[in-house]
């Protein structure tokens, strides 16, 4: 295994940076990386702190920082170190300039202004956790997408994900022996989207869930027969209704999340095929 230094710069929050790093990263499967975050940098003084931050820990430098004024001084200071500073949005904003025959405004944290979409994704995170776990049914005819699925198939996390896109979006548990509300049959504008998960790896979802919770796993909750018949039920009643499904067993949040985005283009008529 090999571990190095890497500082991630940024003028903003340094979720962009974090987020290029984290996706570069996993390619690299024997290497692991001791990351230095450095957000929020707008000021000489604090380009000083980051170089000789890098002096002390020696390692890669990647940044998104957009002030020449700021680049500059961070890139000579890695360059008499002899480190190597890589701009990791340049690529994408030169491309861009050039298309659109026009030139970037150099401004940081724009991503983030308080305009419209900004208080669309608060007002999505709002409705994901007042409808959560099945509340405020009366409220689900608002919603843009609602998934349904027996209990531990990711449904409050692909909520919240959603909702940071601006996705009003909210989830009901499917428990065994009690029916599902009648609200949800006569919905008429959110996308119905039914969650499953192989029985086997539900078992050990649920079990760490409970071992977490230090509760007692001996029961039909993580019982092999009985949430295989959970499970069936679920894809029963996700037939019935022809709700379109999306199996959460090697996915992660986020591919969840871009499969149901990708359902609710195709119902809005965004999307071909």
């Amino acid at each position: 295994m090999t571990r190095f230094h890497l500082h991630l710069v940024s003028d903003s929050t340094g979720d962009t940076v974090h987020s290029v790093a984290r996706a570069c990263l996993v390619q690299f499967e024997n290497s692991e990386a001791i990351e230095h975050i450095w957000s929020m940098v707008r000021t000489k003084a604090q380009i000083e702190r980051v170089v000789n931050g890098v002096g002390a820990n020696p390692g890669v430098v990647l940044y998104t920082l957009v002030d020449e004024s700021l680049r500059a001084p961070l890139v000579d200071g890695c360059r008499r170190l002899q480190i190597p500073a890589i701009p990791v949005l340049d690529p994408v904003i030169a491309a861009l300039g050039a298309y659109l025959g026009s030139r970037a405004r150099g401004l940081p944290g724009q991503q983030h202004t308080l305009d419209s979409e900004y208080f669309q994704r608060i007002d999505a995170m709002t409705f994901a956790l007042n409808h959560d776990d099945g509340q405020s049914a009366w409220g689900w005819n608002d919603a843009d997408v609602i998934l349904v699925g027996v209990s531990r198939t990711s449904k409050t996390p692909t909520c919240i994900y959603l909702a940071n896109r601006g996705i009003k979006a909210a989830n009901l548990p499917l428990v065994p022996g009690t029916a599902a509300p009648p609200e949800l049959f006569k919905l008429t504008r959110p996308l119905v989207v039914g969650l499953t998960n192989d029985p086997e790896r539900l078992i050990q979802v649920r079990r760490n869930r409970l071992t977490q919770l230090k509760q007692e796993d001996h029961t039909d909750y993580t019982d092999i027969e009985a949430v295989r018949e959970e499970v069936a039920a679920g894809r029963r009643l996700f037939t019935e209704h022809q709700w379109p499904v999306i199996d959460v067993t090697r996915r992660s949040i986020e591919e969840t999340a871009a499969a149901v985005l990708k359902l609710l283009a195709r119902k809005r008529g965004v999307e071909d095929a």
